[in-house]
């Protein structure tokens, strides 16, 4: 490709919208440009990063012995209904109706029609196992777009779908996906985790998200230095402390505390260490009849160390918790404690509560909480003497940096990363749903056995522009960099020689099947370097008559600080070298 002839479009300043790295440099490179909100078109630059994730991802799937087909964006609404989805996916669903009047969705997901052509398709056990897959544009309406492709809401997924006879089939299946996967970010030539991910209302332990590691990440990444744990936040279990409780040294004491409704402030106020303080949380589940109407409320109380957060999925995993829960209201806090929050805690309560104690939290002793009045908390609290023990103990909180390793291999590091991948066993969720079956040996129909797994094929360069760049633009890894090679010839239209060179070895190294564009466009040589740097083309070839007076040109990776002088001669076989071929 001849500069000239494509679209080479950088911008000095980034939009004022543009929020993270990722954003301000892929619209500055020209590769993505604005619609709308949350709505890029993807320009020929972009587009050409895309076309070689898509290609990867392809291949290996295919190489797994996945089949590609395409679905429809626009899907008709009575497959949602019959899983529920329709009405229960909510806003981020885009539901449109037709000239007729009938309801469609615009597809974030597949899984609905996928299953709908397998209990077309796929009649008898002979034909399994059978793994599908799409790459095909899918839309969320987000409530929030933001952080250009990281969080938009239209986007390009690869989405596939595998179909098994039994559990063991389709656990079979997940582990030849998850290898598949771990090739596609292998080829990628990014730095990536595979993490435990919570396998949320189906339950289980098969799934993992593949994790892009970098500092502007939204996800905490939870690891073992010494072994091969890793977890994202909400999967990772914190260990109940290997020590006992020790035994009460203080008498319980009401404290005077004006003012100090945070356990940060209390501890400061008292002098004691945060970890020695409790917060309360207060929950409330609500029970309903079958036609949706009130019948009780349940309110219940969380107590976590002082320094800990509690960790929304695991609690909604503790007994009791695990249909929907919500925070309770002011007023019900005010029922149940007499006080408004801030001073809340677990003694001298107008009404019983359900109690949980984080595991921590168990085996405290001497701690504080709240009187359930305000300016007040309690000293020296214990459990069994000043209070029953708790009814319920559970894991409730994330997990800290120097936790240990739920493996007991070392302690546990945290990072920052960004989901771009996910493998997921969805057992027979939708083929029951959908009455989606197969005759199994016995001539009797069985629901298929499902699998899910998804790449977020336009967050992935983002992800990987967060991870790879400098003050000066992207850098991109060699196998989805828009361009692999660069030829900057300086002054080309006025030496014949430079553009001799230039252009012959530019038909040299496509003939060679190089990736190479020519900046054929006659910018100055600030200006050029400037924009391939932005652009992030990995490998860049210098020729100029000064060099070429001496038998040399330079060559540059978009990492060096300084070019490499290379003799003429030497030049293809050189750039071979550093591309690996």
């Amino acid at each position: 490709m001849k500069a000239s002839q494509f679209l080479v479009s950088t911008l000095k300043e980034a939009p004022a919208d543009a929020e993270v790295v990722s954003h301000q440099l892929m619209t500055r490179a020209g590769m993505i440009k604005k619609l709308g909100a949350g709505i890029y078109t993807y320009m020929p630059m972009g587009l050409r990063v895309i076309q070689k994730v898509e290609a990867i991802v392809r291949e290996e799937m295919n190489k797994a012995g996945a089949i590609e087909m395409t679905m429809p964006v626009v899907q008709p609404a009575e497959l949602w209904q019959e899983t529920g989805r329709f009405d229960k996916m909510g806003p981020e669903l885009l539901r449109i109706a037709d000239r007729h009047g009938r309801d469609f969705v615009v597809q974030p997901t597949s899984e609905e029609v996928v299953t709908d052509v397998a209990r077309q398709e796929l009649r008898s056990y002979k034909q399994l196992p059978k793994n599908f897959y799409q790459i095909q544009t899918k839309f969320r309406d987000e409530r929030r777009p933001r952080f250009g492709l990281m969080r938009g809401r239209e986007f390009i997924m690869k989405d596939a779908y595998s179909f098994d006879r039994d559990e063991a089939g389709a656990k079979s299946s997940y582990q030849v996906m998850a290898a598949a996967y771990r090739s596609i970010f292998d080829r990628f030539g990014l730095r990536y985790r595979a993490v435990a991910a919570d396998s949320g209302a189906i339950g289980g332990d098969l799934s993992e998200e593949f994790q892009v590691i970098a500092a502007t990440g939204e996800d905490a990444i939870v690891y073992c230095p010494d072994s091969d744990y890793a977890a994202n936040m909400e999967k990772a279990e914190a260990l109940p402390p290997s020590h006992s409780r020790p035994s009460a040294a203080h008498p319980m004491t009401k404290t005077p505390t004006p003012g100090k409704s945070t356990c940060p402030e209390v501890a400061e106020l008292l002098g004691i260490p945060l970890a020695s303080t409790v917060k309360s949380l207060v929950l409330a589940t609500d029970e309903r009849n079958d036609e949706g109407e009130m019948i009780k409320t349940q309110v219940w109380l969380l107590l976590l160390r002082g320094d800990h957060d509690m960790n929304e999925v695991k609690v909604s995993k503790v007994p009791g918790l695990d249909a929907d829960y919500r925070f309770a209201t002011v007023a019900e806090i005010e029922e149940h404690f007499g006080c408004k929050p801030g001073y809340l805690g677990p003694l001298n309560m107008l009404k019983p509560v359900r109690l949980v104690a984080d595991r921590e939290v168990a085996l405290m002793a001497d701690w504080v909480c709240g009187a359930n009045e305000p300016d007040y908390h309690i000293t020296g609290v214990n459990w069994g003497r000043d209070l029953p023990e708790p009814e319920m103990v559970a894991d409730l909180r994330n997990v800290v940096e120097g936790d240990m390793s739920p493996d007991g291999k070392g302690r546990l590091a945290i990072e920052r990363g960004i989901e771009v991948g996910h493998v997921f066993y969805l057992g027979t969720k939708y083929s029951q749903a959908m009455n989606a079956t197969f005759l199994d040996t016995d001539g009797k129909p069985k629901p298929f056995e499902m699998g899910c797994y998804g790449i977020g094929v336009t967050r992935l360069p983002a992800a990987a522009v967060e991870q790879n760049h400098d003050e000066k633009g992207i850098i991109w890894p060699d196998a989805i960099a828009p361009f692999t090679l660069v030829i900057c010839p300086l002054g080309m239209d006025r030496s014949d020689a430079v553009k001799e060179l230039a252009s012959n070895l530019y038909t040299q190294l496509q003939n060679d099947g190089v990736d190479v564009i020519l900046d054929d466009r006659g910018e100055r040589p600030g200006v050029m370097f400037a924009d391939w740097e932005l652009i992030g083309v990995p490998h860049r070839i210098t020729i100029g008559d000064r060099g070429l007076k001496e038998g040399q040109i330079e060559y540059q990776h978009r990492r060096d600080d300084q070019a490499t002088k290379v003799a003429v001669g030497e030049i293809g076989a050189f750039i071979k070298g550093r591309l690996g071929q």
